[in-house]
């Protein structure tokens, strides 16, 4: 089972962008399960899939950033990983209902492959070998609390997916030593994933307003969601990804793996979160246009692009203890509109969070051109 190699950076395979395409649809649904019951327990309960879910995806994306993900075997498991992950997508909106059985052994058996095809992987490496026990320990006990909450409910139910989740995340922070990083491949594969969640709010707006008549107000409130999606993408992809990549590009070893693990595994999570629970508050938004928005939808609208900005940070000051204070100060404008949200009518909050996310992009572009410049084009400043 060929590795990827040191140094050698390699691009994202038709195979990885197929998988992802499961984890596309598992990110509608969600969606959907939060649409479903728009309340802060169903916040909780979709949270927690999304959780599951995200730490089953990118545990593929570091398996095949370790691996050749076309050789013959690895091949077969992944398109079998697929399967496995589809079926529990499927059972998403009803995970903590009648089909959480399906859930729960659909998604163990999808991460029980993952860490077959790592130890596989990690033959002759004992420190790699090390890191794939260590995680394995969570990722077998951490499903398997998964399958026996599938035969509880309520409270109990919670409880022991939140174990299980705990279990997972602490596994791979305990687990960074012996792992291959590939920086333009991984910043690459998460870089996609955003982009397919932000797309989720793109799909979200064309949902809400087909149940619609189109007229002056839905066609407005289209667009500003699309201003917000685009103010989101532009935020991410103009800077903070091409840092991103580049500090990772710096380290090598145990360091690497671990500002890996940190900024793209654990911190780009509360991003696709955050674009979820906007997506959730723009088809409550398109059907509650000349009316306020419920508590929940309310807190998606300003919260979700809040928590995604918010990340941005994280990473930064992950990578060099520092923090960009536009951002910082974007988050709490967005965090202080939620009250905004619940008084006025649904179209004018909108209006709010549109205007707040595109006078941070504008205020970056235009007061920081040089600096935006030598961060995309170090090559041209040098010569300069």
């Amino acid at each position: 089972m060929e590795r990827h190699l040191v140094g050698r950076e390699e691009r994202v395979t038709p195979l990885e962008l197929f998988f992802d395409l499961v984890f596309v649809f598992a990110i509608t649904q969600v969606t959907t399960m939060l649409s479903n019951d728009p309340t802060w327990a169903g916040v909780g309960r979709a949270l927690l899939v999304l959780g599951a879910l995200w730490w089953a995806w990118t545990g593929y994306a570091w398996l095949t950033n370790n691996v050749n993900p076309d050789e013959g075997a690895v091949r077969l498991a992944i398109l079998g990983a697929m399967g496995a992950l589809f079926v529990a997508a499927l059972a998403v909106p009803g995970a903590f209902g009648d089909d959480g059985v399906i859930f729960d052994v659909d998604y163990s058996s999808c991460r029980a492959l993952h860490i077959g095809l790592l130890a596989l992987a990690a033959r002759g490496d004992r420190e790699m070998l090390s890191s794939v026990l260590r995680l394995g320990v969570g990722s077998t006990v951490g499903p398997g609390l998964i399958i026996i909450a599938g035969f509880t409910g309520g409270a109990a139910q919670a409880a022991l997916w939140t174990v299980a989740l705990t279990l997972d995340y602490v596994g791979g922070a305990l687990s960074s030593g012996g792992w291959r990083v590939s920086p333009a491949h991984f910043s690459e594969r998460h870089g996609l994933i955003i982009i397919i969640a932000l797309g989720e709010s793109i799909v979200a707006i064309g949902v809400g307003a087909r149940r619609l008549a189109l007229d002056t107000g839905e066609i407005t409130a289209a667009l500003l969601g699309i201003a917000v999606v685009t103010a989101l993408w532009w935020a991410y992809f103009d800077v903070v990804a091409v840092v991103a990549q580049r500090k990772l590009s710096e380290l090598r070893g145990v360091a690497q793996a671990a500002l890996a693990r940190d900024t793209y595994s654990y911190l780009h999570l509360p991003m696709v979160a955050g674009i979820v629970l906007f997506a959730l508050a723009l088809t409550q938004t398109l059907g509650h246009l000349g009316t306020e928005l419920d508590t929940v939808p309310a807190f998606g609208l300003c919260i979700g692009p809040a928590m995604y900005l918010l990340a941005h940070d994280g990473m930064r000051f992950r990578t060099d203890r520092t923090y960009n204070s536009r951002r910082m100060l974007a988050v709490v404008v967005l965090a202080a509109l939620v009250p905004v949200a619940l008084t006025l009518p649904a179209l004018s909050a909108l209006v709010a969070v549109t205007a707040v996310t595109w006078a941070l992009v504008l205020w970056e572009a235009l007061r920081y051109p040089d600096t935006r410049a030598r961060i995309r084009h170090p090559s041209a400043s040098t010569t300069g």
